[in-house]
């Protein structure tokens, strides 16, 4: 559920629609039995897009700017995935703990 506010713009929400249904129409393209898709494959790093071999079925363009905004601000992740689902359901922390921000 989606529940705008004051502090978003109708410029912003209608960014926010734009790549809800971008990713609606990703998936629906996409074939469940390969799993060299743009989806599968994301997120896409600048090293991957900028490097000299591209071994994917899709275009460069497409895995780094999907929707023409973006161009202007790309945000790069630093790694791809780790782990897959592993990952993203155990993540560590690599913080200072707390305890060293409460001694005195």
């Amino acid at each position: 559920m989606i529940d705008p506010t004051e502090s978003e713009s109708l410029e912003e929400l209608d960014r926010f629609c734009e790549a809800m249904i971008s990713i609606r129409k990703e998936i629906d393209n996409a074939n469940i039995n390969d799993l060299n898709n743009a989806l599968k494959n994301s997120p896409h790093t600048q090293s991957m897009v900028t490097s000299d071999t591209w071994s994917f079925p899709y275009t460069r363009k497409h895995a780094a700017f999907p929707l023409p905004y973006v161009k202007e601000n790309k945000f790069w992740p630093t790694v791809r995935r780790v782990d897959d689902a592993y990952g993203d359901r155990n993540l560590i922390c690599t913080c200072t703990p707390i305890e060293e921000f409460m001694k005195d």
